[in-house]
């Protein structure tokens, strides 16, 4: 029996609790005021991505491959479904590049990956390339914060989005800071591109770090990226312009100056001083004289982090129409989320899903739909179009909150006959996925798989969980939706996004393969037992059923408990 969604609406809190909350943030609001406040943006010169791809290398090699391909389609795709393909076409890009490159993303993350590709970039620059980084501000705190030395050199400009008032050296200082103005801070730039020349690009799930490329030494995330060419990077490439002028957008150096960064260092400790000895610690070197661009990072770790780049002649590539969804700048502007939000990412792909006529595959991280969404899948459930999400578990998710505002939901969606899949967070499915021998494939997901090896191998992945964090929806396994898009109500109305639509039956069919893979080795089927909920392995797998949440521990769950009352759906 179908359950309707307004039979099943979710309680208000109780009044006592919502008391409760608002008072702890007048409390943290009166601690914030009187802070620090943002510079006037006003040294900004305007720049738009190049505009004829024709002229340069990787431009010419998609006209070539396009005339060997014999297609009329202007655009082509091959899905980054591993670690390595993630980072060696992100590197190739780099190398060929001639003159642009253009990279957005939510974070970036000061390690190993991310210093070898900020190399590359850097060489880049020094050859006469314009790189362009436009980042949100939210992440670029303590270590991370290092990133942003690039901003100092030659060729290379840097633009924080949305920036923060407040001390770099803490998430939770800057947090403090800014409760004043709590919507301002609520709303984040998501999106993720990473374009060369105007010509070839990359979208998807992932920001910049180890984590993201199977080398994260306690957690690595199950990601999808697809590298695009053709004519749909030219509307990429006009998306990040917006952004890139947008008056939310603040070059680095209005906000900090390399002694900031150097503040922000955590000196070396020297070696241990002799009897009686004065003990001191190493100077901090200025930006331009460190081997590295991060200084956390040693050359000789991004030596093990490095890759060849891929080779972009021979990829295999699927020509196919294909439309950009993105959010506008305005979205993040702080003001009314209806009159800001205008037609969104979400909007386009509620849409999409509506016409479904056989079957939804939807995997996504932090799924927490909301009255709108679910009444989208309660009306394809009455035209009995299969319906199946793949998310995070508890133990798996990285944000307990929105495991919090997800687990409100799972009751409607059994009911409506939806099928849910949770993700497995133990090491032994992350080190099955990434390939613990450190070849890059593991015997089952040889040819098939969401990863390969990680930085320096994958070594890392044999003590690391495993954590979803691709953003995904295939349609009637033709259409192919893949951006950096949540279904939940935060990228609906907090955050800009961006997804790729792609419309083709061989790469939506592709990535059908990928997530049946994952779901028959790595995921928990979520079911209902005598009024309580049980997850049930996968048929042949080397683990087994579970009555509780699995590898979540009693910590994790109290505390997701204590949170679920002060979470609202929107802010998760």
């Amino acid at each position: 029996m179908q359950m309707t969604f307004a039979s099943a609406a979710i309680p208000s809190l109780p009044a006592w609790l919502r008391l409760l909350r608002w008072c702890v943030l007048v409390i943290f609001s009166g601690w914030a005021s009187g802070c620090a406040s943002l510079p006037a943006n006003t040294n900004r010169t305007p720049s738009t991505h190049f505009a004829h791809p024709e002229q340069t290398a990787l431009g010419q090699l998609t006209q070539a491959r396009r005339s060997q391909a014999g297609t009329r389609s202007d655009s082509a795709f091959f899905l980054l479904d591993s670690v390595d393909t993630a980072l060696t076409s992100r590197l190739a890009l780099v190398d060929a590049a001639q003159r642009t490159v253009d990279l957005q993303y939510y974070a970036i993350h000061a390690d190993a990956s991310s210093e070898v590709i900020l190399q590359r970039l850097r060489e880049a620059a020094r050859r006469g390339v314009r790189v362009r980084i436009l980042l949100d501000d939210f992440n670029t705190v303590g270590e991370d914060a290092q990133v942003l030395r690039l901003a100092f050199e030659p060729n290379v400009e840097m633009r924080l989005f949305n920036p923060l008032p407040g001390p770099r050296n803490s998430m939770l200082g800057r947090i403090v800071t800014s409760l004043k103005d709590v919507e301002r801070m609520q709303k984040r730039m998501h999106n993720k591109l990473f374009i060369a020349d105007s010509a070839w690009g990359i979208t998807g799930g992932r920001n910049l770090g180890d984590r993201y490329f199977g080398g994260g030494d306690k957690q690595n995330f199950v990601d999808l990226d697809v590298l695009a060419t053709g004519r749909i990077v030219r509307d990429m490439a006009a998306s990040f312009d917006h952004f890139w002028n947008d008056p939310l957008a603040y070059p680095v150096q209005t906000l900090l100056d390399p002694e900031d960064l150097d503040a922000l260092r955590k000196p070396e400790p020297a070696a241990p001083p002799a009897a009686g000895a004065p003990q001191a610690v190493k100077p901090v070197l200025p930006v331009t004289a460190s081997a590295t661009v991060l200084p956390s990072v040693t050359p000789g770790e991004a030596r093990d982090a490095e890759k060849p780049p891929m080779d972009l002649r021979t990829i295999p590539l699927v020509w196919a129409p294909s439309v950009l969804l993105v959010d506008q700048p305005g979205k993040v502007a702080p003001g009314d989320d209806e009159v800001n939000a205008g037609e969104t990412v979400i909007d386009g792909l509620l849409q999409l899903i509506r016409g479904a006529q056989r079957e939804v595959l939807i995997i996504s991280p932090y799924f927490v739909p909301g009255p709108r969404m679910m009444a989208v899948y309660e009306e394809l459930r009455r035209r009995n179009v299969r319906i199946r999400v793949l998310t995070n578990s508890m133990a798996s998710n990285d944000a307990p909150a929105a495991h919090a505002g997800y687990a409100r939901y799972r009751d409607q969606l059994l009911a409506m006959g939806i099928e849910v899949y949770e993700m497995r967070s133990d090491p032994e499915t992350a080190a099955e996925l990434l390939g613990g021998s450190g070849s890059g494939k593991s015997r089952k997901q040889e040819g098939n798989s969401w990863f390969g090896s990680g930085p320096g191998g994958s070594k890392s992945a044999t003590h690391s969980r495993a954590s979803l964090h691709s953003k995904a929806v295939i349609i009637d396994q033709r259409l192919s939706v893949i951006g950096s898009m949540n279904l939940d109500l935060r990228s609906q109305l907090k955050n800009s996004e961006v997804g790729l639509v792609i419309r083709s039956t061989a790469l939506a069919q592709q990535a059908h393969r990928q997530v049946e893979n994952t779901l028959a080795t790595a995921a928990y089927r979520l079911e209902k037992q005598d009024g309580k909920f049980f997850w049930r392995a996968p048929p042949g797998a080397s683990f087994g059923n579970e009555t509780s949440e699995p590898g979540a521990s009693t910590k994790l769950k109290l505390m997701v408990k204590l949170i679920g009352p002060f979470a609202p759906d929107e802010m998760l």
